[in-house]
């Protein structure tokens, strides 16, 4: 079951996945679920690929820049991040650093995209036009796989 934790006027509730059309509804969503291109698969072989991203905070994108690795080598800012703000990932335990930097790389920037997006954006929603007949239409990222509903 994929959760999405919304407050207003400091409440809190625990409700399905939004749709697209009641996204602005008053509503501030701090948390997002999302599923994985690929997957991660865990060390007793299980393929984790539905999870939940919560928004960050200012303190999320500074403890980075303090971290050697990062110091080390800018490029681990994003498995430094990632590891605080996903609070889920199938059945782990915990996600941190560590499962961030065995994922697939099409996963990790599937990550960095959907970061980007509910950071910067507000929403997983994409603008997209069939290229057989030109139709537009928006798709969430944050849904099922393609064929499934």
């Amino acid at each position: 079951m994929q959760r999405v934790l919304a407050t207003r006027s400091g409440a809190s509730a625990e409700t399905g996945v939004e749709s697209a059309a009641s996204a602005d509804d008053g509503v501030m969503r701090t948390e997002f679920a999302f599923e994985l291109p690929r997957g991660y698969i865990g060390p007793d072989g299980t393929v984790h690929r539905r999870g939940v991203m919560r928004l960050a905070t200012a303190r999320d994108e500074l403890l980075p820049l303090y971290d050697a690795r990062v110091q080390e080598n800018a490029a681990y800012t994003t498995v430094v991040l990632l590891g605080r703000v996903i609070t889920s990932l199938g059945t782990l335990g915990t996600v941190d650093g560590s499962v961030i930097e065995n994922m697939f790389a099409s996963d990790v920037a599937f990550l960095q995209d959907f970061y980007r997006r509910v950071n910067s954006e507000g929403h997983t929603r994409i603008a997209v036009t069939c290229p057989e007949c030109s139709h537009r239409f928006t798709a969430d990222l944050a849904g099922g796989r393609l064929g499934e509903s």
